[in-house]
């Protein structure tokens, strides 16, 4: 991870999830629905809590080992 995790976010927006996993928007949103990346929607807004990233970046690690 080039880029790290903003820390003083509690929710990321979809493009600073992109930039941090170095993802396209598409494989983003894919991750949401799939529901491997956990977000909330706040009226149109989506984010992805801080928490939930790190949750998911550990869970790719513990899967690949």
């Amino acid at each position: 991870m080039t880029t790290p995790l903003p820390t003083t976010h509690r929710a990321l927006t979809v493009p600073e999830v992109m930039e941090a996993l170095s993802l396209s928007r598409f494989k983003v949103y894919d991750l949401i629905r799939s529901r491997e990346l956990k977000s909330i929607k706040i009226g149109r807004c989506r984010r992805v809590p801080a928490e939930s990233l790190r949750a998911f970046i550990e869970n790719q690690l513990e899967e690949a080992a």
